[in-house]
């Protein structure tokens, strides 16, 4: 038996074995991938939202090319009750187990449920419904973000839900401040209250999310990934053993990443609105950004990408809707079957220039190439599909009541910003 067979036998979880038995796609904790790049030094696993199969496909194919582990994301907003996406929380791991099993990929794989947003109290028993129906449909690692709230109570329900419904197995993403340009900026005091108050409550997660300068999106950011402020910020954790999470990356040149790579505790980076457009065949910048023409528009690359027909049909549908550059992410709905439909010359270019983006995103930038294997040896010592937490609990439980957190609360002195609605 080979490695990768023993990987798969022991290393899949048990919602994923249950839904996939006979599968050879090794769909992994998103533990595995934080402690993979942690491992390698200075590697930042792609975390890749699959709004479209295309998407899904050429990502896939590029982490095989780099031999990179690899994480396949939907968000909520792009994927949940009222999605703008085919691609959906329900049916992301069903379709990433599919190609992966069609084209014989044989890197390991999480499939993460990006910005569970919970904005109000009344969310929190809603989630508790939602989100073990994510895990059933072979979800393996998951974000719960409620840092739309203040401090104290992005706090509280984190605690209350995670310990409710999210497996100990499974890889987990926490959020302080919502991500919304230089505006709200998060502060090493916010981080370091929702931290210490999971860990007091054995919450360990593997990756915090942060506003730190960037936005979601096509708009490039005047402002950008702040590198320092986030650097300040994980080195204020470093006790704690959680890693970052980088929202936002479309916008922000390749040498601003790679600054994230070198500088900071980072191994995962979300990677959206860039996807998209590579696919359909819009002329971007050489990070993934749209170009657009002196009216605004984008800039449809001849031959590449979606057929300068469906393009035009697309571009049509986007106007009698009154849809506008970031909004044109409202497309991937009414088109995904459209699209699926065209010649099989235009798919495979579709998915291939996603694929030839990813691989350079991977080898060229985010420094995570070969990481397939140290995923599938963390399998193996573990003998495990849970490698366990990665840290233990150094904070007083007594000193974290829910009394004592809306008292603590209260000195807290972050600026949350403009008022609106900044999810993607």
């Amino acid at each position: 038996m080979t490695d990768f067979e023993r990987a798969l036998d022991i290393g899949r979880p048990p919602n994923v074995k249950k839904i996939f038995p006979h599968s050879k796609a090794l769909l992994v904790s998103g533990k595995f991938i934080d402690l993979a790049m942690t491992r390698k030094g200075h590697a930042i696993c792609i975390a890749a939202n699959g709004r479209s199969h295309f998407v899904i496909r050429g990502a896939l194919a590029a982490a095989q090319r780099a031999k990179s582990a690899l994480i396949i994301e939907i968000a909520r907003s792009e994927g949940g009750a009222s999605a703008y996406c085919a691609v959906n929380l329900w049916n992301i791991a069903r379709q990433v187990d599919a190609v992966c099993n069609e084209l014989g990929i044989t890197i390991p794989v999480a499939v993460h449920a990006d910005h569970f947003g919970i904005k109000k109290t009344g969310d929190i028993a809603p989630a508790k419904v939602e989100i073990p129906s994510l895990f059933d449909a072979g979800i393996t690692s998951i974000a719960i973000d409620a840092s739309h709230m203040p401090d104290d109570q992005n706090l509280l329900a984190s605690i209350d839900i995670i310990r409710s419904v999210v497996p100990e197995w499974a890889g987990l993403e926490t959020e302080v401040g919502e991500i919304k340009g230089k505006e709200g900026l998060s502060t090493v005091d916010e981080a370091l209250f929702l931290i210490r108050g999971l860990n007091a409550h054995d919450i360990f997660p593997n990756w915090i999310a942060l506003n730190n300068g960037t936005t979601h999106g096509i708009e490039a950011s005047g402002q950008g990934i702040q590198v320092e402020l986030t650097a300040d910020i994980h080195a204020a954790l470093e006790k704690y053993r959680v890693s970052g999470a980088q929202h936002g990356t479309s916008g922000n040149s390749s040498e601003r990443l790679r600054e994230i790579v070198r500088k900071t505790r980072t191994t995962k980076a979300n990677v959206a609105t860039a996807l998209q457009m590579i696919s359909w065949g819009i002329e971007v910048n050489d990070y993934g950004n749209a170009i657009l023409d002196a009216g605004g528009n984008f800039i449809k690359v001849k031959g590449e990408g979606v057929s300068e027909e469906m393009w035009a049909a697309m571009v049509a549908h986007s106007e009698a809707n009154g849809w506008k550059g970031g909004n044109f992410k409202n497309l991937n709905l009414p088109f995904e079957n459209k699209l699926l439909g065209q010649p099989r010359e235009v798919r495979d270019r579709m998915a291939r220039r996603v694929e030839d983006f990813v691989y350079n995103m991977i080898t060229g930038v985010f420094n995570a190439g070969d990481t397939a294997d140290i995923v599938i040896d963390a399998i193996l010592k573990a003998g495990s599909h849970d490698p366990g937490p990665k840290a233990h609990r150094i904070e007083n439980p007594a000193d974290w009541t829910p009394e004592k957190i809306l008292e603590r609360g209260k000195s807290l002195a972050g600026n949350k910003g403009a008022k609106g609605d900044f999810d993607d």
